[in-house]
């Protein structure tokens, strides 16, 4: 009878378990199905990227919020429309550049386009990791593809930020900030609508910041332009700023220093 009387004490505990394991799993399902439903939102508002063999640069996939889907790859950029359909992506036909590049980075266009040509795209988020989320796609054939999500910077930073031209001088200086440091010495530049220069800093100024993103080489004069965001809330030694490089609008080979 003791034995009969503690397997009936042991039964509340075990549908309490079991019970809570299910509870468990139901959230779980909860936090997925909450997460395919904002996902729309979720793939604007990073960069999925995916390295593959032989090829020099990552394909990297670029949701926009207006609906225009761009990818990167080691030879052309490719672009389409896209939209989310019952957990699938939807996308129109691919327009490409028309770039010829050697046979690895052919093959890894050719590869991205087979994923988004016209197609419905299964795909699965997995947010569990907010600073490096991953986005599995299903390709036609079955495979599975992983990529990783950097966030945007207008998604870190909540704006959509201000466009401005620096020109780059090809010597650096050292500076003093809050430490001792080497500076770029940068001169603003701004466009009319023409794409005519209407301003340009007639001297130097040294830059205290980074740009994220960007290279600087010696020896090379460059206009770059570039994404400044202002931060919430900078700490007491830190800049109002971020800044992320965009691209390489001028370069020029220098000789010696300015």
């Amino acid at each position: 009878m003791k034995f009969k009387y503690l397997a009936i004490t042991l039964l509340p505990l075990m549908f309490s378990a079991c019970e809570s394991t299910n509870l468990q799993k139901v959230g779980d399902v909860a936090v997925s199905v909450l997460q395919q439903q904002n996902a729309d939102q979720t793939l604007s508002a990073y960069q999925w990227t995916l390295n593959t063999p032989d090829a020099p640069k990552p394909i990297v996939l670029n949701f926009a919020q207006d609906g225009r889907l761009s990818i990167s790859t080691s030879c052309n950029t490719l672009g389409s429309s896209w939209s989310i359909e019952q957990q699938q992506i939807v996308t129109g036909s691919l327009v490409s550049t028309m770039m010829a590049c050697p046979e690895p980075s052919m093959k890894q266009q050719q590869t991205a386009a087979s994923w988004f040509d016209s197609r419905k795209v299964p795909f699965v988020l997995n947010l569990n990791d907010r600073e490096q989320p991953t986005l599995t796609l299903t390709t036609a054939s079955g495979e599975k593809v992983v990529l990783t999500g950097q966030m945007t910077p207008e998604y870190k930073y909540s704006s959509a930020g201000e466009t401005i031209f620096l020109e780059v001088s090809p010597e650096t200086k050292a500076c003093t900030g809050v430490t001792k440091q080497t500076c770029l010495q940068v001169r603003e530049i701004k466009y009319n609508e023409s794409g005519i220069k209407t301003q340009v800093d007639k001297d130097w100024t040294l830059f205290y910041d980074k740009i994220e993103g960007f290279n600087h080489t010696p020896n090379e004069r460059q206009i770059i332009r570039v994404k400044r965001f202002e931060l919430k809330n900078p700490a007491a030694d830190q800049s109002k700023y971020a800044y992320i490089y965009d691209m390489a609008v001028e370069r020029e080979a220098v000789k010696g220093t300015l």
